[in-house]
């Protein structure tokens, strides 16, 4: 039995957490604030199973200057920032070529390929059950262009996972979706999309599994010391020695990481949304509904409708804008008219690395050490596979290949 440390209590080290409890070990996770709401939190609930591209491909040099030019479009950046962000936002741009977008969607491709067994598998684990489902997926666009794009890139994801999808007319999304009355020009069905019942709740359920099973550390950690005898945790109510620690605090992890004298490229590319209970809304969309030509996703919760996504890079200290999530909520009125005022506004902080690609990979020279964070917009889709992997890493046993997401690519 060893003396597992898991820093960080969001989806990922929530996630994580179970697998050692479940092969006997001592578990202990440090989190500041169990009863916050984590970025994992208020993600559109989402196992977005086909989602392989990258961010940077070499497509950005045409879309993001357009895109940056409006403060509330599908991409920004706080202006105020960019001397904090200019590390990360150069490194993106060397990462938008033709051979790095290969590379990620090949490494993405791996990950998704066992994420939704994994995610059951997690749920037996943690005796979760009931708060998985499939849902499938439509996207709409306002051109031939977006929706050939969007075909274009699911003939990408059927050649690489297998997974079908359609090309339907306006009126075959309107019997799938009866919400959509506004006019748009084409939309793409894919069935593989699973939503979770409400993201909230099942991270709520993973921490209550592991609370009554490992101790629990309220305070955040500050820095890893290591010695002989052990990997040491500082927090703010003293230190402790652990056999092995795992760094899965979103974007606080990379101050830890540093700390270690490593190198990482980690940045908040924050994302909005506004939330709907059933009260306010009167009805709810059958299926989740992306609206590609502007970044953002209308997704039905177990109780309630959520309304959110695109990004903005900002220092994760950086106050809110709001008018984010106003400007999706008007958006989505050209496409569901009856979409009222109101809901719940929230904003998060997804830790990204420039290539879109996490980093699970051990400590380049202590095995000790586990690294689990950047998962992007993709933290809860890929949460229980990250878990089996870092279980694995933990463990020392052989796993598939983690090259592509070692953190050696940044030193």
């Amino acid at each position: 039995m060893a003396r597992v440390a898991v820093i960080g209590a969001g989806i990922i080290g929530s996630a994580a957490a179970p697998w050692p409890i479940d092969e006997g070990h001592e578990v202990t996770v440090f989190g500041p604030d169990i009863g916050g709401l984590p970025t994992s939190s208020g993600n559109a609930a989402l196992l977005a199973l086909p989602e392989i591209a990258p961010i940077a491909s070499p497509g950005i040099f045409t879309t993001v200057p357009r895109w940056l030019l409006d403060p509330l479009g599908p991409l920004t950046v706080r202006w105020t920032d960019v001397p904090a962000l200019t590390p990360w936002l150069l490194a993106f741009l060397m990462n938008a070529n033709s051979r790095q977008e290969a590379r990620t969607r090949l490494a993405l491709t791996g990950l998704m390929k066992t994420a939704l067994a994994d995610h059951q598998e997690l749920g037996r684990k943690a005796g979760v059950s009931g708060h998985l489902r499939q849902t499938g997926f439509v996207s709409v666009h306002d051109d031939e262009a977006s929706t050939a794009a969007a075909v274009h890139e699911a003939e990408k994801v059927r050649s690489a996972l297998g997974y079908e999808f359609e090309r339907i007319s306006p009126e075959a999304a309107r019997q799938l979706v009866p919400q959509l009355e506004g006019p748009f020009f084409g939309a793409v069905r894919q069935p593989v999309y699973w939503m979770v019942s409400n993201p909230l709740t099942v991270l709520r359920r993973y921490q209550a599994f592991w609370r009554e099973r490992a101790n629990f550390v309220a305070s955040r950690a500050q820095a890893l010391r290591q010695t002989e005898s052990g990997i040491v945790v500082v927090a703010g109510n003293g230190e402790s020695a652990f056999d092995k620690v795992v760094v899965a605090s979103g974007v606080w992890s990379r101050e830890l990481v540093r700390g270690l004298g490593l190198r990482i490229l980690l940045e908040t590319e924050r994302g909005y949304n506004t939330t709907y209970g059933f009260t306010e809304l009167g009805w709810n969309l059958p299926m989740p509904v992306g609206f590609g030509d502007h970044g953002f996703i209308a997704s039905p919760l177990v109780d309630g409708l959520r309304v959110g996504g695109a990004v903005e890079l900002a220092k994760p200290q950086t106050s809110p804008n709001f008018g984010r999530a106003k400007a999706m909520r008007t958006k989505m009125r050209r496409y569901v008219p009856s979409l009222p005022e109101g809901g719940k506004e929230w904003m998060g902080r997804r830790p990204s690395t420039p290539d879109s690609v996490p980093v699970i990979s051990r400590h380049p020279k202590d095995e000790r050490i586990v690294f689990a964070f950047g998962h992007g917009h993709l933290g809860l889709t890929l949460s229980a596979v990250t878990a089996r992997r870092v279980a694995d890493l933990v463990a020392g046993r052989d796993t598939a290949d983690l090259s592509p997401f070692d953190i050696a690519r940044f030193q």
